[in-house]
C-alpha cells in the first residue's frame, strides 16, 4: 500500500518577525525536491510572531513572493503558510468506537477519525492540524493499519494542534491581501522540524529547537509522529534589544555586534578585544566609543541562558524533558550565535546540534541556513504530507460515500467537554486518510 506522491509546483511562505521568505520548488517524480525561485525580505508589521500592522506586512510578502518569482520564472497563486503565533497548543485525544466484531474497513477508520473531531479546543481557537499517531484494537496498541483486522471495539490517538484564532485569521487575511490563495497552514516548529530532523532521529525521538526573532518554538517527535508542539515568547530580537539597550547604540549596530562577535562562551582574550560602538545620536566618529568583547558576552549570555530555561520548563510541564529521546537539534537565525551548542547541552541536558535545512536540491548558499528551516520545511511538509485542504463539500462528500455520517465515539480527553468542528480541521483528516491509504 504505496503513499501517493506530490508532484508539480509548490509555493511555501515563511512569515516570520524579522524576515519574510518565500521558496518556489518543485517536486519531481521520484519524491526529489528541486528549489526554482527563492525570496525574502525584511518583515515590517510583525512583532513577536503576531500581525501588528497590515500593510507593512502586506509589502513584505510582496517583495518576498516577487522575488522567488522572477528567479523561478513561475508565477504562483496557492502557497503553504507558517503559523508562529497564536501560541501553538497540543492535545492529544484518544476515541473508540464499536465495530462489533467484523473485518474493519475504510469507513470505519474515517468514521472513527471524524469522531474525535468533538473534542472541544476552546472557542477562541481554531484547529491547525490533526495527526493520526497510533491505532488500538481491543486494547492493543501499535497498530499502524487496521483495516483487514477483527476486533470489538477500534481505538485511535490523534494530536491536535490549535492556535489562537485572532492571530492566525489576521495572518491569513494579510495573505490574501497579498492575492494568494492559502494552501495549507502548518506551525513553525512542525516544519522546522520537518527540515532540520532525520527520520532515525523523528523515529527514536528528538526535540527541534527553533530560535527566531520574537519567539522561539519547539517540537517533539517520536516513532516517527510529531508528539508536541509549544513556543516561549524569547527570541534573537530580545537579544538585540539588549544589546542595543546597554551600550546606547543603534538596534541595526546591536544586530551586527551580535552577529559578527557574538557569543555565549568566554575566552581570556575577551577583555583584550576592543568593540568599536557607535552611541545613538551621534553622527560622527570622531569620538571613538570601545567596549570589552567580554561586555558584549556578558550582556548576549543571560538572554540565552533565560531562553534555554524556558524551553526546559516547558518540556519539563509538558512531561517531555526526559521522557523522549536524549537528542536535540537546535536551529534558526538565534541560533548562530557562538557557543550556544555547549550552553544548551548543559542547561537542557541532551545531546545537541545545530540543525539547517536537509534533503532539498537546489538551494543558494545564502538561504541554506538555519535562518531558511522554516521554509524549507514548509515545502518538505506539502510534498511528503499530503496537504492539499479540500473545501466543506468534499469533506460532506466523503461523509455521505462513507454510509455513517459522522459515527458515534467516546472521547477520552483531559480538558474541557463539547464539540469543535471545523471544516478545514475535518477536511485535512479525510485528505490523510485518502491519500494515506
Amino acid at each position: 500500500m504505496s503513499k501517493a506522491k506530490r508532484t508539480g509546483l509548490i509555493a511555501a511562505l515563511d512569515v516570520g518577525t524579522t524576515k519574510v521568505a518565500c521558496f518556489i520548488a518543485h517536486a519531481d517524480d521520484d519524491g526529489a525536491l528541486r528549489v526554482l525561485g527563492v525570496g525574502h525580505h525584511r518583515s515590517r508589521g510583525m512583532r513577536a510572531g503576531q500581525v501588528a500592522n497590515m500593510e507593512e506586512l502586506e509589502a513584505s510578502i510582496r517583495a518576498a513572493v516577487d522575488a522567488a518569482e522572477q528567479m523561478a520564472n513561475q508565477r504562483v497563486q496557492r502557497v503553504l503558510v507558517n503559523v508562529t503565533g497564536g501560541s501553538p497548543r497540543s492535545e492529544q485525544v484518544e476515541v473508540d468506537v464499536s465495530v462489533a466484531g467484523h473485518e474493519i474497513r475504510d469507513k470505519d477508520v474515517r468514521r472513527i477519525l471524524e469522531a474525535g473531531q468533538h473534542h472541544e479546543i476552546g472557542e477562541e481557537r481554531e484547529l491547525i492540524h490533526c495527526v493520526p499517531v497510533g491505532y488500538t484494537i481491543d486494547g492493543t496498541p501499535g497498530i499502524v493499519d487496521p483495516r483487514g483486522m477483527y476486533g470489538d471495539r477500534l481505538g485511535v490517538t490523534i494530536h491536535l494542534i490549535s492556535a489562537a484564532i485572532g492571530a492566525s485569521r489576521n495572518l491569513a487575511t494579510v495573505v490574501e491581501r497579498s492575492h494568494l490563495e492559502i494552501e495549507a497552514r502548518v506551525v513553525s516548529p512542525y516544519a522546522s522540524g520537518l527540515a532540520c530532523a532525520v527520520d532515525d532521529e523523528k523515529e527514536m525521538g528528538v526535540t527541534v529547537i527553533d530560535m527566531g526573532g520574537g519567539t522561539t518554538t519547539v517540537s517533539v517527535f517520536q516513532d516517527g509522529h510529531i508528539l508536541h508542539v509549544g513556543s516561549v515568547p524569547v527570541g534573537g530580537n530580545h537579544v538585540t534589544n539588549d544589546i542595543a539597550k546597554v551600550l546606547s547604540t543603534p538596534v541595526s549596530n546591536a544586530e551586527r555586534l551580535k552577529t559578527v562577535y557574538g557569543s555565549v562562551i568566554s575566552t581570556p582574550a575577551d577583555d583584550r578585544d576592543l568593540l568599536k560602538v557607535p552611541l545613538v545620536g551621534e553622527e560622527d566618529d570622531t569620538t571613538p566609543n570601545e567596549v570589552p568583547r567580554s561586555q558584549l558576552v556578558h550582556i548576549i549570555r543571560p538572554r540565552v541562558e533565560e531562553t534555554l530555561e524556558l524551553v526546559r520548563r516547558h518540556l519539563d510541564a509538558a512531561g517531555l524533558l526526559h521522557q523522549v529521546g536524549p537528542r536535540c537539534v537546535i536551529t534558526g537565525g538565534a541560533s548562530q550565535i557562538a557557543g550556544l551548542r555547549d550552553l544548551a547541552e548543559s542547561i537542557l541536558e541532551k545531546q545537541v546540534r545545530l540543525g539547517r535545512p536537509l534533503r532539498i536540491k537546489g538551494l543558494p548558499e545564502s538561504v541554506s541556513g538555519p535562518a531558511f528551516s522554516t521554509v524549507a520545511g514548509l515545502v518538505r511538509y506539502a510534498a511528503q504530507d499530503h496537504v492539499e485542504t479540500p473545501d466543506q463539500r468534499d469533506a460532506d462528500d466523503d461523509r455521505a460515500a462513507s454510509g455513517k455520517g459522522k459515527g458515534k465515539g467516546k472521547s477520552k480527553t483531559k480538558g474541557s467537554k463539547g464539540k469543535a468542528e471545523t471544516a478545514t480541521g475535518l477536511g485535512r483528516i479525510t485528505q490523510w486518510f485518502r491519500e494515506n491509504f
